[in-house]
């Protein structure tokens, strides 16, 4: 059987095995944007790709394996990234089961593994799955090298593929040590998307995006920059910007902040708009609110093209200047999300979150005010947190009473500067990559200083039931959103999670 594919990129599904209950209707289901870049990009450079979203089409591993025979493709590519940069490990568990399924039904498929998780872990994620390579960059030049590689036969090509580690003949592990550069003409060699491929009718945003409308479908998440300037110790987006040698300890000494041009941005909006019927949008930037020229040029060409959009978008405190709010409202942004991690000094300032607790206020007032959503991001368990400085930022989440929130617990994802920490001071780790979910029954967070995981797992979990069921939350929600978005709440603090790691056998969500 000829190769009619040269390359299959597969989003795998992880959605039950780390979400639990809140799988179902209640998790959004999102464009995986980097397969939809990767597949661009590939086909840009004369390959031809397919592509396999089993999240969104919900097929099990089998089902993947079943259609990778039947598209033969030359180069199988299984993603691991996730809703955002954390969500990468605990995707492992979906991805390494598409591989075994893969590989057990034709040993002779080569298969590629990469993501952030895998660009973290390159050595040991070969080391420990049954992939034939792993990427330890961004892997965009990794691809379309490897497919060059093995439809050329040679297998002394493989020391020329940037970014890529492979066995070799004596079953030895083996870095190619060719260095990818990042890709910086994204206007041009990336240009969005594949969404002609996408099963665009199975997305759905997530519910507190529509609170007040309901209507959760159409929807899709785009990127308009790549990267992030910052470097929070607890966060790991940075692991597949740090290519060639930088992935084994280097220095990294370029930024991996990147722009899509206002215009082709706008582009695929439109596109998103008019052939698909979006109007739920997501900006998947990890930072897209700071650069005031980038933002402002999108929020004017929306306006100026007159498209009707819910969006929402991630912010920092100390990024969102006075001339960007009543921009970003017209052109349809509801939404803000900010990552406001911890209330007391110490604990923020420990993980590299430099702002004031006035700045909170200052800058989520202003958002609020001018008519914008606020959803604030908690950690509870960051290395300096104990009993007292978790409840301080619980107080600070329900005085600020923001439209929705998220309260996650520490984890040391690979990739970041915790999870190097956590390995140097021998801290406990999850034994399985769903542990690094934050909602599934072996989730294990990292101790404090002063708190056991069990501990802070346990506050965590009361906290989320605490705010979600707090009478001037509620009361706030019904006044904005309506009585049918409180029953909504209602229904998902009824979601009842299993957690092996606390005393009790189920805990609120």
């Amino acid at each position: 059987m000829s190769n009619s594919v040269d390359l299959v990129l597969v989003n795998p599904n992880s959605r039950k095995r780390i979400y639990q209950s809140l799988g179902g209707s209640i998790a959004a289901v999102e464009s995986p944007v980097w397969v939809g870049l990767m597949s661009t990009f590939v086909q840009g450079k004369g390959y031809t790709t397919r592509i396999i979203d089993a999240e969104a089409e919900e097929l099990s591993p089998s089902e993947i394996a079943v259609r990778i025979e039947e598209l033969n493709p030359s180069l199988t590519a299984v993603v691991v990234y996730g809703h955002q940069p954390s969500a990468s490990t605990q995707n492992m568990t979906g991805a390494s089961a598409a591989v075994t399924a893969i590989k057990s039904s034709n040993p002779d498929r080569k298969v590629l593994l990469l993501g952030g998780h895998v660009a973290a872990l390159p050595k040991e994620t070969l080391s420990t799955e049954r992939a034939d390579y792993t990427c330890g960059g961004e892997g965009l030049f990794t691809l379309t090298a490897l497919i060059e590689a093995i439809k050329g036969g040679r297998a002394e090509d493989l020391d020329k593929v940037p970014d890529l580690w492979f066995w070799e003949k004596t079953g030895k592990s083996k870095f190619s040590a060719a260095s990818a550069p990042l890709l910086k003409d994204l206007d041009r060699e990336m240009p969005g998307m594949d969404w002609d491929q996408l099963p665009m009718d199975r997305y759905r945003a997530h519910n507190w995006h529509c609170f007040g409308d309901l209507a959760r479908q159409p929807y899709a998440a785009i990127y308009t920059t790549l990267g992030c300037p910052y470097h929070c110790s607890f966060c790991c987006i940075q692991a597949p910007f740090r290519s060639g040698e930088k992935a084994l300890g280097m220095k990294e000494t370029t930024s991996s902040y990147r722009f899509w041009s206002p215009k082709v941005v706008l582009d695929q909006i439109e596109m998103l708009v008019k052939k698909h019927g979006v109007r739920n949008l997501k900006f998947a930037d990890e930072m897209f609110v700071m650069n005031p020229r980038h933002v402002i040029g999108i929020c004017d060409g929306i306006i100026e093209r007159k498209l009707d959009l819910n969006i929402w978008a991630y912010a920092r405190v100390d990024t969102v200047k006075d001339n960007m709010v009543d921009k970003l409202i017209a052109a349809g942004v509801r939404w803000l999300v900010f990552g406001i991690e911890a209330a007391t000094d110490r604990v923020r300032t420990n993980v590299e979150k430099r702002f004031q607790r006035e700045e909170v206020y200052e800058t989520v007032g202003k958002v609020r005010a001018a008519g914008i959503n606020v959803l604030g991001n908690y950690i509870f368990g960051l290395p300096e947190d104990d009993v007292e400085s978790m409840q301080d930022t619980l107080n600070l989440a329900l005085d600020l009473n923001t439209e929705f929130a998220n309260f996650y617990s520490a984890m040391a994802y690979p990739g970041s500067q915790l999870h190097h920490i956590a390995q140097k001071e021998k801290w406990a780790l999850p034994e399985t990559w769903s542990g690094y979910s934050q909602h599934s029954v072996d989730t294990l967070p990292l101790p404090t200083k002063y708190l056991s995981a069990g501990e802070v797992l346990k506050f965590r979990d009361q906290a989320f039931q605490t705010y979600f069921r707090h009478p001037t939350y509620l009361a706030m929600v019904e006044k904005k959103f309506g009585a049918a978005t409180v029953g909504q709440i209602k229904e998902m603090t009824q979601h009842k999670l299993d957690r092996k790691f606390v005393g009790a056998s189920k805990i609120a969500a």
